[in-house]
């Protein structure tokens, strides 16, 4: 199916009593060595880590696959086919889990590395760049896996959230993000207009607020106070002890700098995401009850698809997230994004003026957001 002739947004999920016909297994591997590109970011952190210490000019030319990724994402070419409804699930499920191991190697190779590196080398300035970019990635393996039913895919999800100290992001995400997305009352999308300085310093407190308070009322009392006893059973709390237990442990064996290294490599993981967070629904205003394809930024970037594990077709998954990302589809309703994530995650972090702008006038094309039809009659 092409995107012309892609699914409505008033079709429901297909349950057709007749399962698909299987896939020839040349096609499934076609399919499958194409996202193996996800292992792009991982896999040169890994060389970084296991190539180190490096001189100050070793350490620079990690740089260049940095930059190539963002020139592929830029000029990369628009995949709008949609996917194959036989496909096996367990060879995507293998990449998925291959790529939760690579990020837990890396962990253990930063402390390794870290702890014979110099304050004064360059390598912990590329431990946020190198090991931080392939680790803001690994949320992306991580979300795959939390929406996932399994109680293991889930914990192995939020483990990946303890490397980048970011495990509320398990609670905010599932049972916050995807209730309240596109309304005043979610956190996590960003306003018409917004700056991305001031989506973060308000979006970071405010979805770890709201995560907090939806496992209070998951135990059971939104009121509790903190030393409740029903607090044990505070996920929140649980992550925050495996995250930061793994830092401190991480200081008591390899050292100061190896901690600075998590310390800093998990920042900017985390602002990665709220990048991404940033530009997957700014200025978008939910206008029903059900959460539609058009309540989320697309885009056709195969590089992004290819290398994201399907996270450019963030519309559909919103719209029906127990999808895997193989069979995410394409939309014609949501509004589409300048270029690929990475593209426009440095758009959106060095030129945010001009992202706004484009934002807007796409906005304006689609008839969303304050540019829908509802919200012309609503103010005029």
């Amino acid at each position: 199916m092409s995107a012309a002739t892609a699914p409505t947004p008033h079709d429901p999920v297909p349950h057709d009593p007749v399962p698909p016909e299987p896939v020839a297994p040349f096609r499934v591997a076609a399919t499958l060595g194409r996202h193996l590109l996800s292992f792009y970011f991982p896999l040169v952190s890994t060389v970084f880590l296991l190539t180190g210490p490096h001189p100050w000019w070793g350490a620079l030319l990690f740089m260049i696959p940095l930059d190539l990724a963002f020139r592929l994402d830029r000029r990369a070419r628009p995949v709008v086919a949609q996917p194959e409804p036989g496909l096996p699930a367990w060879p995507f499920d293998a990449l998925v889990y291959a790529l939760a191991g690579v990020q837990l190697l890396n962990i253990g190779l930063l402390a390794w590395m870290y702890s014979s590196v110099s304050w004064l080398s360059l390598d912990l300035l590329m431990a946020g760049i190198v090991v931080g970019g392939s680790s803001g990635f690994s949320i992306i393996t991580a979300h795959e896996l939390i929406h996932r039913k399994p109680v293991a895919e889930q914990l192995l999800g939020r483990l990946l959230l303890c490397t980048v100290l970011y495990e509320h992001f398990y609670t905010e995400h599932l049972r916050g993000h995807h209730v309240r997305v596109g309304t005043e009352q979610d956190p996590a999308t960003a306003r018409f207009g917004e700056t991305f300085h001031r989506f973060y310093a308000r979006t970071v407190p405010a979805q770890f607020k709201s995560a907090w308070q939806l496992e209070k009322k998951r135990l059971g009392d939104p009121e509790m106070g903190f030393f409740d006893r029903r607090m044990l059973r505070n996920r929140i709390l649980h992550g925050l002890a495996v995250g930061w237990g793994l830092a401190f442990s991480i200081l008591a064996f390899a050292g100061p700098v190896a901690f600075v290294a998590f310390l800093l490599q998990a920042f900017i993981a985390s602002r990665l995401l709220e990048a991404v967070n940033y530009f997957e629904h700014w200025g978008l205003v939910r206008r029903s009850r059900r959460v539609r394809p058009q309540d989320s930024w697309d885009t056709h970037s195969g590089f992004t698809y290819y290398g994201l594990i399907g996270l450019s077709r963030h519309a559909d998954h919103h719209a029906y997230a127990a999808r895997p990302y193989q069979q995410l589809r394409v939309w014609e309703e949501p509004p589409i994004l300048p270029g690929g994530y990475i593209a426009t995650i440095v758009m959106v972090l060095l030129a945010n003026r001009e992202f706004r702008q484009y934002a807007t006038a796409e906005l304006e094309r689609k008839q969303l957001g304050p540019f829908a039809p509802e919200a012309t009659t609503t103010t005029g």
